[in-house]
């Protein structure tokens, strides 16, 4: 069962039915049931009203809650900058690789689940990518369905909550990065440390800082976030039955 992960503008899914699962690290408050005769959960990271910025995300709760209601591989959905100027605002893309070097999450503390010396399981994780392949292609051919046009690349986690300098976007760029958000790094970090694979569903509705002459407008940000959150449903609806 597909755990999707949703982000800004999509919270609320009224044919699903919240339940409230406990874990170790806190709450997580899941949206359950059937899309299409498909069972899946989705999560909205942000909460209902978008209670929670982005370093406020309790990430360990929300990874460790999918796994143990069930999920067996995580879909996250982001809206996000675009750092690869050749791409386009209005375009959806998925992750090959990671940019997150800090390893935190937002209160500073290590991205991990595994806190305690001599604790069970515990080890160093091995990954030549932290989003699964397979699960990535499937994405990327409903993308194209729906778009026409899908792009691959490098994914940027940038600590929110406040955007990025010129300088700041400029060394992601330098670093190879194609596009960014300030909430995937830590997910893909434990998603992985849980062996739940993951993939990362992003949809582009501006130009990093610095990255375009002229910045995007308010104007086409609102509507590409309007149109992310039509992507992101039917990608929902839709990838549950592929699996």
């Amino acid at each position: 069962m597909i755990g999707f992960i949703t982000g800004s503008g999509l919270y609320d899914f009224p044919e699903l039915t919240s339940v409230e699962v406990n874990t170790r690290y806190g709450k997580a408050q899941i949206l359950k049931g059937e899309v299409g005769g498909n069972p899946i959960l989705v999560l909205p990271r942000h909460g209902t009203g978008h209670h929670y910025l982005p370093h406020q995300i309790p990430h360990r709760a929300n990874i460790a809650g999918l796994k143990e209601a069930g999920a067996t591989s995580i879909v996250s959905c982001s809206v996000c900058g675009i750092l690869n100027p050749a791409w386009s605002p209005g375009t959806p893309f998925v992750a090959n690789d990671l940019l997150f070097s800090d390893n935190r999450l937002g209160d500073g503390s290590v991205c991990t689940f595994f806190t305690e010396p001599g604790e069970k399981g515990r080890g160093h994780l091995l990954a030549s990518s932290f989003f699964h392949k397979g699960l990535s292609d499937e994405i990327k051919t409903e993308f194209a369905k729906l778009s026409g046009q899908v792009e691959e690349g490098c994914y940027a986690h940038a600590p929110g909550p406040r955007f990025n300098s010129i300088a700041e976007v400029r060394t992601m760029r330098q670093a190879g990065a194609d596009f960014l958000s300030q909430t995937c790094g830590p997910e893909a970090v434990l998603a992985n440390e849980l062996e739940l694979p993951y993939a990362l569903a992003g949809f582009g509705i501006d130009y990093a800082n610095g990255v375009a002459v002229e910045p995007t407008s308010v104007e086409e940000l609102q509507s590409n976030l309007e149109r992310s959150q039509e992507v992101f449903k039917s990608l929902i609806r839709a990838l549950p039955s592929r699996n």
